[in-house]
């Protein structure tokens, strides 16, 4: 389970030209789900989410976790992050999850941030062809791959 982690002044989902979520400031996470994954997986990236420290104290250090600061949470499935590129230019998403294994696992996720987090946790639609808006604060850009927990 791949995620990628981005600290926001705001984002947004639109599908079929109407905005289907937004937040202010807080995380956009982009979740990538492969066959191997599972729920320990969940557990894992949800913890590290909910408790990185990436938001800045008053000193101005990077100090403070999403819930530390009450921020918010916008989670959408993308199943490119598990694109191999490693033979030709058309990347290929073999190791990307179909959606009987993945969109439980996605629901997991999301039900599992929510709880985590103490509130609801905004979402894209799994599988729809989403517009994702962001204003990247910093930039902060992380990326977690929950078999790399070493």
């Amino acid at each position: 389970m791949r995620v990628v982690i981005q600290r926001v002044r705001k984002a947004s989902v639109t599908i079929n030209g109407n905005i289907h979520s937004s937040i202010g400031p807080g995380l956009l996470v982009l979740l990538g789900i492969e066959d191997s994954d599972s729920t320990e997986d969940v557990a894992w990236l949800c913890g590290k989410i909910c408790q990185l420290r990436i938001f800045n104290d008053e000193q101005g250090v990077m100090n403070r976790s999403v819930a530390d600061i009450n921020g918010e949470v916008l989670l959408v499935s993308q199943f490119t992050l598990h694109a191999s590129t490693k033979k030709g230019n058309r990347p290929s998403y073999i190791r990307a999850s179909k959606p009987p294994i993945a969109i439980p696992l996605y629901e997991n996720f999301l039900t599992q941030l929510s709880n985590s987090l103490g509130k609801p946790v905004a979402a894209g639609v799994f599988g729809a062809d989403m517009l994702v808006a962001l204003e990247n604060d910093g930039p902060v850009t992380i990326w977690i791959d929950s078999k790399n927990k070493e």
